[in-house]
């Protein structure tokens, strides 16, 4: 296997025209579910807090995002689910997918706002079933192990006032613990596998963030301010899952600032970004036509960074699938990409759902297996720290069985056929041979053109 560049055709793999939605029997199933995990662990009360940015695990529950404010959630056996918000959540949690208690919080709305009509949050705890010597778990967005603090559960990363408040009522500190990772671990939390919905609500969330880069892919011209390209990548109206990231010359060598006034220039470093909420896309290479636009120490970037770089994706692509193992993934890259020039150092690959980053099993020695029903971002950034800069391709994929294969294609056939175009695609014309469970979701399937300025000089692989 060896990766070469040549003229290749992209082409057009076509745009939604229905949006997937989860159902409020998914989102009761979701609950169930995170009872019984409660169960197994003696769990009295589940609280799940969430602000605008870290509301992943909240929304998963109940369908619920805050806006402007923070959210709680207090779920326990036998009781309707409580939804802690504040003033401007009041009428917007009325939209939420599934029944809920609301439960007016003022202290969750923005500073200067009334806090007259509330409850104190000791007495709301009290009132939802939470006493002394009760066990009660906290889920926010991280949870943390042995190698980081002797006593990991203890690491709450909710705000104090409320592990406080909770530690008061139960009286002993023990009992209230994190438990992020019924949600989050790599091996089985819940919202690593995910329902054929979801799945395909991912798949139309990537359409419009690949789509966007797409657009700048092709319509990128010198001259241009750094806005003026990123608006090129539109926006749909889909939450952002990350801050959108264009930058050109000397700040694109730190790959996440935001776009400015500045003109992008011929033979500058280039990196852009799309994510939204299930889908993030990635690319990044230099302003140029050719490699003789390249400043004359790295004419050779092509042949010493993007195509190593390329054959270890292709090999990644080709080897991920249900069964294979988190450490293999890694040693693959590791192994194609082992001298320090290369500079990779996270995770080559990692999960996604409503936040852009879960978790990941792809680590040294890692014995996690692939199952079906996971969302990955083909995810390997270098970072040489010379003059060759990076480059990179990140899109997001899931894998599924025969069975959801079946249920994706029967409920959703037009994202089924934008699927097996893009793996006819990236088989029939770049050469990289895909496993049946690998469902592709971006619209510039595992395309990548090291030079902005000619975007059908593409990589493809050769035997």
């Amino acid at each position: 296997m060896n990766a070469i560049l040549d003229n290749i055709t992209l082409p057009e793999f076509g745009m939604p025209t229905v949006e997937p939605k989860i159902s409020s029997e998914i989102y009761n199933k979701r609950i169930e579910k995170t009872l019984k995990c409660l169960e197994k662990r003696n769990i009295d009360v589940l609280v799940v807090y969430a602000d605008r940015e870290h509301m992943a695990n909240l929304s998963y529950l109940v369908g619920y995002d805050p806006r402007f404010e923070e959210a709680l959630l207090i779920l326990r056996k036998g009781s309707k689910p409580a939804l802690l918000i504040g003033n401007e959540g009041w009428g917007f949690a009325d939209l939420c997918p599934v029944e809920v208690k609301k439960v007016l919080f003022q202290s969750m709305s923005l500073l200067g706002q009334s806090r007259q009509e509330s409850k104190m949050l000791k007495d709301i705890f009290m009132s939802e079933g939470i006493s002394k010597g009760k066990k009660v778990g906290i889920a926010g967005w991280k949870y943390f192990s042995n190698q980081e603090t002797p006593s990991p559960e203890q690491w709450i990363e909710s705000p104090s006032y409320i592990a406080d408040t909770l530690r008061e009522i139960t009286g002993n500190n023990n009992n209230v613990v994190n438990v992020t990772d019924i949600f989050m671990n790599p091996a089985d939390g819940l919202r690593i596998i995910n329902e054929v919905d979801q799945l395909a609500a991912f798949e139309f969330a990537s359409c419009y963030s690949s789509q966007g880069l797409r657009n700048v892919i092709f319509g990128l011209k010198t001259g241009m301010t750094e806005y003026e390209a990123s608006r090129l990548m539109g926006s749909c109206g889909i939450p952002l899952s990350c801050h959108q990231m264009l930058s050109t010359g000397k700040r694109a060598e730190y790959g996440l600032p935001s776009p400015s006034m500045k003109r992008i220039e011929k033979g500058e470093t280039f990196t852009m970004a799309f994510g939204l909420w299930g889908a993030l896309n990635a690319r990044a290479g230099f302003v140029v036509h050719d490699e003789k636009e390249l400043p004359e120490g790295i004419r050779d970037y092509v042949d010493k960074l993007v195509i190593p770089y390329y054959t270890a994706i292709a090999e990644w692509y080709e080897h991920i699938g249900i069964g294979v193992k988190g450490g293999e993934l890694y040693d693959i890259i590791h192994n194609r990409l082992n001298d320090k020039f290369f500079g990779v150092g996270l995770n080559p690959g990692h999960y996604i759902h409503l936040d852009e980053w879960v978790h990941s099993p792809v680590f040294k020695g890692s014995e996690i297996v692939l199952k079906t029903g996971m969302a990955m971002q083909a995810d390997v950034i270098p970072a040489t720290g010379t003059e060759y800069y990076t480059t990179n391709i990140e899109d997001g994929l899931a894998l599924c069985d025969e069975t959801m294969r079946k249920e994706f294609e029967n409920k959703y056939p037009d994202a089924w056929k934008r699927i097996q175009k893009r793996r006819q695609f990236v088989m029939e014309t770049l050469g990289i041979r895909l496993k049946p469970e690998v469902l592709l979701f971006s619209n510039i399937p595992a395309y990548l053109t090291p030079y902005l300025l000619s975007p059908t000089k593409a990589l493809k692989i050769v035997r």
